[in-house]
């Protein structure tokens, strides 16, 4: 602008031309156009250098795609996700409906139905959290047994998952919101030796394929007759002994681990569900999923996988 602009001095040079005699103003006239030429050039020099060593910052500020990536960091399922989806892909591949239910219920298919009324001591048992409306949140997935047998005719199978919950203590073995994964069979001529079939596969394919199952009797209000199920212990292959000799800290040394409750369905359970017990039979099990998480992973804390922890989590992926 000093020299080349509207009121630069080669400017002011210019317009004085007019002052000089004829003979003069050729000459004049090229040497400023000359010297015009020369900043001009030079100016186009210097831009250009400013663009080049703009563009080398840029480049060295840049991240050069053709360079390799760092490794992505590659997700997973969570260890509860992954343990109730193999099982339920276990009951799947052999027929079994998936089927879902609502987290809020009433208290009759709650309890009433599966034959646990107001003043059964099982009902004090399973502490609820309730709402002002008498509903509350379900204490177990079972209510979706009575709800798919009024809806559904014999034969029926299906598998439940999802999410249940009761006012428990948050430490290391209980959580006030847990998963459970229900399981129901009704046809006619069904019997105990099926259930022992069909949990003893479940345990082997989530566990491994040495896994054995006993049945310790119990009581449950909807089922007649009852039994606790065990499943050998993936830690020390059921000896209570691991390899290097320690005791095994994950089953106490018993060589067994409980994974949940099992049974035939009950007569007044069928029959509130509008089936004649005298025509068909049933079995049917629940356990939970962060107690087959838990075996699978060694864990001795339910709180780990409830805390997420990306380390943690990546542990165990």
């Amino acid at each position: 602008m000093r020299f080349l602009g509207r009121s630069g001095e080669l400017t002011a040079v210019r317009r004085s031309i007019g002052t000089l005699s004829p003979q003069e103003r050729p000459s004049a006239g090229k040497v400023i156009n000359d010297a015009v030429a020369g900043f001009e050039a030079q100016l186009e020099t210097k831009a250009a250098q400013l663009r080049s060593d703009a563009l080398e910052a840029q480049l060295h500020t840049a991240i050069d795609v053709t360079f390799p990536a760092p490794p992505a960091r590659i997700g997973s399922l969570h260890p509860l996700r992954r343990a109730m989806e193999d099982a339920c892909g276990y009951f799947e591949r052999r027929g079994f409906a998936v089927v879902l239910g609502n987290e809020m219920e009433t208290e009759y298919y709650n309890f009433d139905a599966l034959n646990i009324p107001p003043d059964h001591p099982a009902r004090e048992s399973l502490d609820s959290f309730y709402f002002a409306n008498g509903m509350l949140l379900r204490t177990h997935t079972s209510p979706m047994q009575i709800r798919t047998m009024k809806v559904h005719a014999s034969p029926i199978a299906i598998v439940v998952p999802g999410k249940a919950y009761r006012r428990d203590a948050f430490d290391a073995r209980h959580s006030p919101m847990f998963g459970q994964l229900e399981g129901l069979m009704v046809a006619p001529g069904i019997h105990m030796g099926h259930l022992k079939a069909m949990l003893t596969g479940m345990c082997r394919e989530v566990f491994g394929p040495n896994q054995a199952v006993r049945f310790r009797p119990s009581f449950f209000p909807f089922t007649e007759p009852s039994a606790e199920v065990d499943t050998t212990c993936p830690g020390c292959g059921g000896s209570g002994t691991r390899a290097n000799g320690e005791h095994c800290k994950t089953c106490g040394g018993s060589g067994w681990i409980e994974i949940g409750g099992s049974g035939m369905v009950h007569p007044d359970v069928l029959r509130e569900a509008g089936y004649d017990p005298e025509l068909v039979s049933g079995w049917a099990f629940g356990c939970g999923i962060e107690r087959i998480a838990m075996v699978r992973h060694e864990l001795d804390d339910i709180r780990v996988l409830f805390e997420n922890d990306p380390k943690m989590l990546a542990q165990l992926a």
